[in-house]
């Protein structure tokens, strides 16, 4: 007899699940139906901040798999269709069409990728008009088209994470006056402020305007409803159009209602098949999952396509028959701000002491190639290291280019659990146009090392 899967969700988990459980199964055996509340499936909205900066053409050209090739690999992908109700008594979900017209479809198995919301906190005028989101491809057709309609002068970035700064630089590009505002004290708090204070000195060597240890308080309007300004404890900063990268929560406001089980950072919780914890046929994947970090050994939420798309294929393997796991991850990011690239693997100092390790940090400054070489550009490398054991915790970069990439030596030694004396002895690639004799990494990890073996008095 024919199972059915339902899918809710249609991009990196949902389709990856849809598509790796259609490899395995036939139509004769496994019948696959995904719906999706939007108009695309499979898209990157990681590419949006460059698109908007003029660096990729989209929205199309952001798209990996349209619905028409979902569904001609016999995968009933249903557009503008939003599940707004899990029975899990009697295994099926109520959909909604965007007539309001609404029905049930049951399920054999159940997979929900519902990815994740943008945190809107609940201020006077975040929904002014000129207030703009970056989450799906709508966005960034929204932003471009208000960037086209009439001359704009300022705008303003809340938020200085990853798409805070992405998106200051695709502003800046199209000849803005911006400012960013973030409420730490430097931006990208996924580094350690030391780290942090380096990017800002970049973005204002370009000319954006940083404000740090500014809460937004209320988005000011003008008569005609339009933003006008962004209100801080320490000012008003004018602005034309309002970006938010405050980062996002996971969507699973549905997930709660069925009384699936919810983690402590608002995410499902599955086990390493990614079949939600105490479930037999419901799993779970992608930006609204908690995930396990291999280094502290507690559960994190960690929005990126590329665990997305790895744990859609477990959950399609595991539903097609097979067996495939998602053993954690290790906090791995990279982003851009013009040619500053910004990296991080592991764990920072905050992350370290509220897991309760003790540690010792070394950071160092280096090149990217031989520093004789034309085009050696300047990188600084932040290393930490367990105490006693000597065992990688976490590596921050941020240099100019070459720097960035770099982190995935960190990455491969953080998931094989090395120490950084092992780290020193690692056979890297070297030729003067790709690095020192020594790579900025090992020399981190040198230097770390020193202080793991002389005691160092750790945090």
């Amino acid at each position: 007899m024919r199972e059915r899967l339902v899918v809710i969700g249609g991009d990196a988990a949902g389709m990856s699940a849809a598509s790796q459980a259609r490899r395995r199964k036939g139509p004769d055996e496994l019948e696959v139906v995904a719906f999706e509340r939007g108009r695309r499936t499979s898209y990157s909205a990681c590419g949006i901040p460059y698109w908007i900066a003029g660096d990729a053409t989209g929205p199309d050209k952001l798209i990996a798999r349209t619905p028409e090739k979902h569904r001609a690999r016999d995968i009933d992908v249903r557009l503008g269709t939003e599940v707004v109700e899990i029975d899990r008594d009697r295994g099926r979900v109520r959909t909604r069409d965007v007539l309001g017209a609404e029905e049930w479809t049951g399920y054999d198995q159940l997979v929900i990728a519902t990815g994740a919301v943008p945190k809107r906190p609940p201020i006077p005028g975040i929904d002014a008009d000129g207030v703009y989101g970056v989450q799906i491809l709508d966005d960034g057709e929204d932003i471009i088209e208000a960037l086209d309609r009439r001359p704009l002068r300022d705008a303003v970035v809340v938020g200085g994470g990853y798409i805070g700064v992405e998106m200051a630089e695709a502003l800046l590009r199209h000849g803005l006056r911006v400012t960013l505002v973030e409420r730490s004290e430097q931006p990208m708090a996924t580094l350690d402020p030391d780290m942090g204070r380096l990017v800002r000195e970049a973005m204002e060597c370009l000319g954006i305007t940083v404000v740090t240890g500014a809460p937004v308080r209320e988005v000011l309007t003008g008569a005609d409803g339009r933003v006008r300004a962004v209100a801080t404890d320490g000012g008003e900063y004018p602005a034309d159009v309002v970006v938010l990268g405050l980062g996002v929560a996971p969507n699973t406001g549905l997930a709660r209602d069925a009384g699936l089980p919810i983690g402590a950072h608002g995410g499902l919780l599955t086990d390493r098949a990614m079949r939600v914890r105490g479930e037999e046929a419901i799993w779970a994947g992608g930006d609204c999952v908690e995930v396990l970090n291999l280094v502290s050994g507690g559960m994190q939420h960690i929005p990126l396509g590329t665990h997305a798309n790895k744990q859609g294929r477990v959950i399609g393997t595991n539903i097609g028959g097979g067996y495939a796991t998602f053993p954690g991850v290790v906090g791995t990011a990279v982003s851009k701000v013009c040619d500053l690239e910004i990296a991080r693997t592991g764990l920072k100092e905050s992350q370290a002491r509220a897991a309760g390790l003790q540690y010792v940090t070394a950071v160092i400054e280096s090149t990217s190639r031989a520093g004789y070489y034309p085009g050696a550009a300047p990188m600084t490398v932040k290393a930490i290291a367990e105490r006693q054991t000597g065992r990688l915790l976490g590596l921050q970069i941020v240099g100019r280019e070459g720097a960035g990439k770099r982190v995935d030596i960190g990455a491969v030694a953080l998931t094989a659990g090395m120490t950084v004396e092992q780290m020193t002895a690692l056979d890297l690639g070297y030729a003067p146009p790709f690095s020192p004799v020594w790579d900025p990494v090992l020399v981190a990890a040198r230097k770390v090392d020193g202080k793991v073996r002389a005691d160092g008095p750790g945090v």
